[in-house]
């Protein structure tokens, strides 16, 4: 199913995540282990490493995810990490710790990308640069499992609305599996 035209690579601030079906984009404690298992359109990787120049992230996931770099380490790039602490972080190769606004991680990271895209991967984040209208699309992958808890992709209790604009529709349907 191609629900979607490819990515391109424009400069965008974009907020990427696969999401199971109940809105969570990882599991308690960032927990990313149950996206193992699903498939895909053809290419869709690809398209994401060729059109991604720089990566925003925030200290908790990056924490939790051990040095490791996205993509299951295919993509090579700049990746900055918000953080009000960045004194104890731990140092990685490409890894910049930013202690600053949102809007100027924006700023530093569009620089870093090289007019291609910077892929915000932090639910955090994206709540604060979707607020300050910084986000130019929101690239979601529904994942077919419903995990019950952990951390949503948007969270904003007692905030108002936000209408998107679709740039696609889509309509899923699903059977539950019956374990054995």
């Amino acid at each position: 199913m191609n629900d979607t035209e490819p990515q391109t690579a424009d400069g965008k601030v974009l907020w990427h995540f696969s999401m199971s079906l109940d809105g969570f984009v990882a599991g308690p404690n960032h927990e990313m282990n149950w996206m193992t298992g699903f498939s895909s359109r053809p290419g869709l990787l690809d398209e994401y490493l060729q059109t991604t120049g720089a990566v925003l992230g925030g200290r908790d996931g990056w924490d939790v995810m051990n040095d490791s770099r996205p993509y299951g380490g295919a993509w090579e790039g700049p990746i900055f990490v918000l953080t009000h602490h960045p004194e104890d972080a731990k140092p990685a190769d490409g890894v910049t710790f930013l202690n600053c606004g949102p809007a100027e991680a924006v700023r530093i990271g569009l620089a870093a990308a090289g007019g291609k895209n910077l892929e915000v991967l932090s639910p955090d984040i994206g709540r604060q640069l979707l607020e300050l209208g910084l986000i130019d699309e929101i690239d979601l992958h529904l994942a077919p499992i419903l995990l019950g808890d952990g951390i949503r992709l948007y969270d904003n209790p007692g905030g108002s609305p936000i209408r998107l604009d679709p740039a696609s529709a889509v309509n899923v349907r699903y059977r539950p599996v019956v374990s054995p």
